[in-house]
């Protein structure tokens, strides 16, 4: 069976989406001003900025008024409990599987939060497995967690395509690879030099239906 590989925030689910709305809720929860989502979400960088700069960034600035607790809770469950699954991309999923693919999410991050995610969206159902950086002790790019992937499903990795939003973890992984891979701009323009992805497409559905039909 062919092996999809697949990442999870801001491919398969729109992860700023979901902590832009966690931000403004925390923000109008305890009476600070609005104007300072915009400041929040760079400083998280979607979800690049490690946790603990995140959280003394926001203790710093919210500490007299805002207690650690709700910090914490912004930024273990914000994003984590207001993701949704478009219905494209189960859809996509469905067909791919139905066409003989092995579907399994590679993701960065924290095991607890990811987990949560995939179950909350139902991902959990639709994919034959995932694997998470924190509890296989690798983040992408690096090639081993691309393999724990491949082990976890027991199918092999050459072959297998790459699907995500980070030239740096998810298409530059997979040219290291030798991967074919599809990069899901939304709406940005490709600007490696090094590296380049199989095919662009717009959006997770997109993409998964372009390795369906192509391979």
């Amino acid at each position: 069976m062919p092996l999809l590989l697949l990442d999870l925030d801001n491919t398969l689910v729109d992860r700023d989406a979901a902590f832009h709305a966690a931000v403004a809720d925390f923000l109008a929860a305890h009476d600070l001003p609005n104007s300072d989502l915009p400041w929040v979400m760079t400083i998280d960088a979607g979800g690049y900025t490690a946790r603990r700069k995140v959280a003394t960034a926001l203790t710093d600035r919210y500490g007299h008024v805002v207690p650690t607790a709700a910090v914490r809770a912004l930024l273990d469950s914000g994003a984590a409990n207001r993701v949704v699954l478009a219905r494209a991309a189960r859809e996509a999923l469905g067909k791919a599987r139905a066409h003989g693919w092995t579907c399994v999410i590679v993701t960065n991050g924290r095991t607890v939060q990811q987990e949560a995610k995939i179950r909350k969206t139902g991902l959990d159902r639709l994919v034959h497995s995932w694997v998470i950086s924190e509890a296989v002790g690798h983040k992408k790019p690096e090639p081993e967690i691309f393999q724990a992937a491949a082990d976890a499903v027991g199918v092999p990795l050459p072959g297998a395509w790459i699907i995500g939003d980070s030239p740096h973890a998810d298409i530059a992984g997979a040219s290291t690879l030798g991967l074919r891979s599809v990069w899901v701009t939304d709406g940005r323009s490709w600007a490696q030099d090094s590296y380049q992805p199989t095919h662009i497409a717009e959006d997770v559905a997109s993409a998964i239906s372009h390795v369906v039909r192509t391979s």
